[in-house]
């Protein structure tokens, strides 16, 4: 699938420490303000990159980033670049309904929640109950007041939200194959078969966000439901 060069390139990649990002909290601070508490504190940083508004890249730090004050206060949120990208593709507006169906330990439902400013309603679904801990704790550590809390398997969400939710923005399953430290192929093909067959709206919107490397294998799911719709 990769030519040789860059599948080396990927492999060595893997072997590297993934670089920390943050994410300001907007819903309690600015990127400049934040950036020269935290470089006042001995943080070494500098704005992510021109496609994000956001985002701080870290290089070093002389204090324990994720226990400052700032970080227990939630000004911020400890999350990779790569994860800010679903959130902008949905482009959330205020007021609308969205529904992130695999949402711990929170970063992007938080990341919504700041870009509609609290307003609307967004159901933050985590299928695994040991994960919902951290998903609530970093709601309420971001400030975050629109979100409901659930516990089910994605294909059941329709039933238990009602028929309104083909009216809402979906952001379905993020399979992880890109991460082989992380997540085995065998449960990542295992989730691709569970998740084929989840409604996906009519009149709303849908982001399916992927961290796969294997091609087609990510978007199997949407090819099946597409021509349904």
């Amino acid at each position: 699938m990769f030519p040789v060069v860059e599948l080396l390139e990927i492999i060595e990649a893997f072997e590297k420490p993934r670089p920390i990002r943050l994410r300001p909290n907007t819903l309690k601070t600015r990127r400049r303000d934040l950036a020269d508490v935290l470089i006042n504190r001995g943080v070494n940083l500098d704005p992510l990159s021109k496609w994000s508004k956001v985002g701080l890249a870290v290089y070093d730090s002389q204090v324990p980033i994720g226990a400052t004050p700032e970080y227990m206060a939630g000004f911020y949120m400890l999350q990779s670049a790569s994860s800010f990208l679903p959130v902008m593709a949905l482009a959330p507006q205020e007021k609308e309904r969205i529904i992130d169906m695999a949402a711990a330990p929170g970063g992007k439902t938080t990341y919504i929640a700041a870009l509609v400013k609290n307003s609307g309603i967004i159901f933050a679904n985590e299928m695994k109950a040991p994960r919902l801990k951290s998903l609530t704790a970093n709601l309420h550590r971001m400030g975050v007041t629109n979100t409901v809390v659930c516990n089910y398997d994605g294909k059941e969400l329709p039933k238990v939200l009602g028929v309104n939710t083909a009216e809402y923005c979906w952001m379905p399953l993020a399979v992880g194959l890109g991460l082989p430290l992380k997540t085995s192929l065998l449960k990542t093909q295992k989730a691709l078969k569970k998740y084929r067959n989840v409604p996906i709206c009519r009149r709303g919107y849908v982001v399916y966000s992927t961290s796969n490397a294997t091609g087609n294998r990510g978007v199997h799911p949407l090819q099946h439901r597409l021509p349904c719709h």
